[in-house]
């Protein structure tokens, strides 16, 4: 497919959705790559807006409401500011952040369903929905809770058991109760409307596998696995109470499903910002459309909301979609509901004046094609030994030895040698190739790019030694010096996207404002230009303060342990089927001793021990080696079941087997006497 010659661009963010704050996760896989494409185009003097707000419909915001008994809006408001805050916090500045419980929205959404509903492009269904008879309501999946049937867990929700992480259906809960009254649910028809996915299928395929090719193999791959599945339709509307009511007659007590409701909170957003012209950002075919979100909106972003915006008509599509995968955190998938997350807003808190740590150690870990984990020691590694050590120490030395030698004033640069050519001779390609690498969405790569250049500049200065030059050499000296400073110029500009504060602070030291143009001139700054004062861009973080965040985690850890431990403990396992009198009157339970015990070869679970019965001494194979060592079962004193018929096991006859009970959690322990006994002592 040509691509076309684009005037400007629209860039969206996934809204974030407002029943907490935002974490790590989503800075990596959504808001600073998206920052950083935004920022580098306005540097390239290019029309763009940036548009993003918060999602504030759908059930688990009325969920957390119920919990806190407050209102929704209640909910949304609080996080909206917080997440807002965060954004501006980090540099994130979108041109609008708005929500979708603004009066705006609730028009466009309605307006927008309303269009497709009168031009017939929605189909109606019929079906069987779980009701709470109590709450006189239709219950979401997220209001019925269970035990689930995979792992047995208790208060597993209608849609996902948050323990094992298996996706459920309501359908598939065990003594499933509604989590508004407790009352078990019942099933009752209702009508919903649904757009025809499977319409818009071959019109998919032509335009995405056909036509954009050049989409990240991530999202191509998930969009053409669900192409290939097969489209089905899917509700636009759903029975709740908290969201944009659908407008048309019937249909009380509905209102528009969040996924077909928060993407049209892009047009809302932009109408709000500006009512004058939106349609230009929107509906112009010389605008290039760029969504950034997190891999769990591919299907949205890719699908859904294009097959809408082709079924209303009028609308620009999406030129690319650069989802990221997953970040997680010290090796463990981030999760909000168990707290395991690293918050924006306690980030800029805990520290302050690292904004751009921040920004750069996401950026470099970014989980552009697959997932990529996040930890606080290597976030201490890399701020203090590229950030300090590297970008920071060059510049300091070149402007430092600048008030040190010349008052502050550039000196001019006298004959070049070539260690002063090949210094500056490398930073075109570097700025050449970060541009392709951002324009391409390959952020990673840029970041190194840019970072190559503060290495030119450090090695450059370490090798020439001005401060050695100068007990001889002062005409040396000023070049270079010159030529240090041409590349903190450089690195003004390259870092803008990336460290924008740094950025800011290095072109008030330099005392100039370079733009895109004059990145990689041999003179930036002219001879005899003054410096302001130097200052430190970047400061070490301390073990102290890796420590402290180390400890939040670990008690975070320590806590779901302990929650698992108390929800094991209160698992039951099924009772057997009834035995008679006479079946257990045949069983002979006995008290004995081990005296030996040792691991049976080639094998993870299984010990050999030797017992005293009291009426025998013999050997028995026990699958208890993953919970107990051969030095823990000497000398123990244990039940045992003696008249069980022998086994062959492995090559050893066991005869009889061990008393053990088994909890929820799957972990084995003895049944013992509460005081020694004699061995042989019957049990009964």
């Amino acid at each position: 497919m040509e691509k076309k010659d684009y005037k400007r661009t629209l860039v969206t963010c996934a809204l974030p959705y407002a029943n907490g704050p935002v974490h790590i996760g989503h800075l990596a896989g959504v808001y600073v790559p998206a920052d950083i494409y935004v920022r580098y185009l306005r540097m390239r003097g290019e029309d763009v807006l940036y548009v993003c707000g918060s999602d504030e419909h759908g059930v688990p915001i009325t969920i957390k409401a119920r919990q806190l008994g407050c209102s929704p809006q209640d909910i949304v408001d609080k996080y909206h500011n917080i997440i807002d805050n965060s954004f501006k916090a980090l540099g994130i500045n979108f041109d609008v952040y708005g929500r979708t419980s603004s009066k705006t929205h609730s028009k466009n959404a309605s307006d927008f369903f309303k269009k497709l509903y009168d031009e017939g492009k929605f189909i109606t269904r019929e079906s069987e929905q779980y009701f709470d008879p109590q709450a006189n309501t239709f219950l979401a999946d997220r209001y019925i809770v269970g035990t689930c049937p995979k792992c047995g867990a208790e208060g597993a929700y209608g849609d996902q058991c948050e323990k094992c992480g298996s996706t459920l259906s309501p359908e598939e809960l065990i003594n499933p109760k509604s989590k508004l009254s407790g009352a078990e649910p019942i099933k009752k028809k209702t009508r919903h409307w649904y757009l025809p996915l499977q319409d818009y299928e071959q019109w998919l395929r032509e335009w995405i596998l056909e036509g954009h090719k050049e989409w990240r193999p991530n999202v191509y791959g998930q969009v053409k696995s669900w192409l290939d599945g097969g489209l089905q339709p899917r509700a636009v509307t759903r029975d709740l109470d908290w969201g944009v009511p659908v407008p048309v007659e019937g249909a009380e007590g509905k209102v528009l499903y969040v996924w077909f409701d928060a993407p049209i909170g892009y047009i809302s957003n932009t109408i709000d910002l500006l009512p004058d012209s939106w349609e230009k950002w929107w509906k112009s075919e010389d605008t290039k459309l760029v969504h950034f979100i997190g891999k769990d909106n591919i299907v949205f972003h890719c699908i859904v909301f294009p097959a809408m915006l082709k079924a209303h008509g009028g609308y620009v599509l999406p030129e690319n979609v650069p989802a990221n995968e997953f970040l997680n955190l010290e090796g463990d998938k981030i999760s909000t509901s168990r707290g395991w997350a690293v918050w924006a807003h306690e980030y800029v808190q805990d520290f302050p004046g690292k904004e751009d740590a921040l920004r750069y150690v996401l950026t470099a870990n970014a989980p552009e094609t697959k997932d990529n984990d996040f930890s606080w020691k290597d976030f201490q590694a890399r701020n203090n030994s590229e950030l300090v050590a590297i970008f920071g120490n060059f510049v300091n030395r070149a402007v430092v030895l600048t008030h040190k030698y010349f008052e502050g004033k550039v000196p001019a640069a006298g004959n070049l040698q070539d260690v002063d050519r090949a210094a500056l001779a490398e930073i075109p390609a570097l700025r050449d190739s970060l541009a392709s690498n951002i324009e391409h969405y390959h952020f990673r790569e840029a970041l190194k790019d840019a970072m190559s250049i503060a290495r030119v500049g450090n090695k450059y200065i370490s090798d020439t030694e001005p401060w050695k030059v100068a007990k001889e050499d002062m005409e040396r000296v000023a070049t270079i010096l010159n030529v240090s400073l041409q590349i903190c110029a450089d690195l003004a500009i390259a870092f803008e996207p990336f460290t924008p504060f740094a950025a800011a602070r290095l072109r008030q030291m330099l005392d100039i404002e370079p733009g895109w143009e004059d990145f990689g001139k041999e003179e930036i700054i002219p001879a005899g230009h003054t410096l302001k004062p130097a200052e430190l861009l970047f400061t070490k973080v301390e073990d102290e303060q890796i420590d402290v965040q180390l400890a939040k985690l670990d008690e975070i850890r320590k806590r779901r342990e302990a929650e698992a431990a108390a929800e094991a403990a209160k698992a039951v396992v099924p009772q057997k089927a009834e035995c008679s009198f006479d079946d257990f009157e045949k069983m002979d339970i006995r008290t004995a001793t081990v005296l030996e015990a040792e691991r049976v070869p080639k094998t993870d679970k299984l010990l050999k021990l030797t017992i005293d019965t009291g009426i025998d001494k013999r050997t028995i194979v026990s699958g208890i080696a993953e919970y107990y060592s051969p030095e823990d079962m000497v000398g123990k004193q244990i039940c045992i079941l003696a008249n069980l018929a022998p086994r062959t096991i492995r090559g050893i006859e066991s005869k009889g087997m061990i008393l053990m009970a088994k909890q929820g959690d799957g972990k084995m322990r003895f049944i013992t006497p509460q005081e020694a006994l004699s061995n042989g002592a019957t049990i009964g």
